[in-house]
């Protein structure tokens, strides 16, 4: 940081207003700014009334040996404390990325390796699939005769029976959920085949690595 020295007019001004004890003693004086940084007054202590503007401590020959930053507004330690939080996010993520790139080189050494991986995983994912789709048509056909049923009761303008009423809303509960496991594993095939492509395109990136012909994309 440069010596900074404080205009003679302004210094003279400061030291025949300090009291001779304190600038005997200490040859040090301090200079107080209002709001907009500016220079307003220098004496031997900061007045109560500016304790939070920024200061300076200039010595004899009028040259600035420290300096205080005026205190943080409430809008600025919320701006201080966002981009320190923003920082530790991003110092996080960083280190998570670390961690994943060491287990994805630690578990893999060719893209080829990746591709092999994905295609079991995607086998097993396949079988689930179709060992519930063979079980749509049974759970269809059920929730049909239990419809079939209750819309006899309706067309008699008898009352329902409980025990049917529950079959049907039984059936109608089994479609539902294997309506739900169906789409949500073909959505686990989709996400299988999305993770091991950014896998590979990671692999490659931090290995410098390439394809051989004929190698799954």
């Amino acid at each position: 940081m440069h010596n900074v020295r404080l205009p003679m007019f302004l210094l003279l001004t400061a030291l025949a207003a300090t009291p001779a004890s304190a600038a005997g003693g200490s040859g040090k004086i301090v200079c107080w700014k209002d709001k907009t940084g500016k220079t307003i007054g220098c004496g031997d202590s900061v007045p109560p009334e500016y304790q939070d503007n920024a200061s300076k401590q200039l010595d004899k020959q009028g040259i600035t040996v420290k300096k205080t930053d005026a205190a943080l507004t409430p809008e600025q330690k919320k701006a201080q404390q966002e981009e320190l939080e923003r920082k530790q996010e991003e110092q996080r993520k960083a280190e998570d990325q670390h961690r994943k790139d060491k287990a994805l080189l630690d578990t893999f050494t060719t893209p080829q390796e990746i591709d092999l991986k994905r295609d079991r995983d995607l086998q097993l994912a396949q079988s689930n699939l179709e060992m519930l789709q063979s079980n749509v048509k049974a759970t269809n056909d059920r929730l049909t005769q239990a419809q079939t049923r209750v819309d006899g009761y309706a067309k008699t303008s008898k009352p329902v029976p409980d025990a049917v009423q529950d079959e049907l809303d039984r059936a109608a509960a089994d479609k539902t959920k294997l309506d739900q496991q169906i789409a949500a594993k073909k959505q686990e095939i989709t996400d299988i085949n999305q993770k091991y492509s950014d896998l590979k395109q990671r692999f490659i990136q931090l290995t410098g690595g390439s394809q051989q012909p004929g190698a799954k994309k």
